[in-house]
């Protein structure tokens, strides 16, 4: 609302008798003028104005700690980030080098084991024949 809708609306449709001034309330043009009342309403108008000037400041500080706040996360994310993927990369290194290099040679060392336990069971084979034939043997002596 502009000024003039202001004068328009004070002076014509609420009060048609009363004429207003607009930097007097209703209250003021009814009630002779107290200074004590003026001081202390003018206080109060302050303090209150401090007080949400006051908490105004304070949203303002806890907003602005807050962007701060959300940089400092951005930038941490950000760097956690390239961490998973340098150890995405270095892990998938790791397992091609495994299957390349790695891989084969234990696959050679579970065949030179089974080639071992073979052997194994050969020699206690070949030793048990031999116990037998040792002691043919002796029995062929003793006739």
């Amino acid at each position: 609302m502009s000024h003039e809708e202001v004068d328009k609306w004070a002076m014509g449709e609420r009060n048609k008798d009363v004429l207003m001034s607009p930097s007097h309330s209703s209250l003021e043009i009814l009630d002779p003028h107290d200074p004590v009342l003026s001081r202390l309403a003018t206080q109060m108008f302050k303090r209150t104005n401090d007080y949400l000037q006051g908490e105004m400041v304070a949203g303002q500080e806890h907003y602005i700690l807050l962007e701060k706040i959300n940089r400092l996360v951005i930038t941490k994310y950000a760097d956690l980030r390239s961490l998973s993927v340098n150890l995405t990369k270095t892990i998938n290194d790791y397992n091609e080098m495994y299957d390349v290099l790695i891989k084969p040679l234990l696959q050679q060392i579970d065949e030179i084991d089974a080639q071992v336990s073979q052997i194994e069971v050969f020699a206690y084979q070949i030793d048990s024949y031999s116990k037998q034939l040792k002691k043919r043997f002796k029995e062929l002596e003793e006739i």
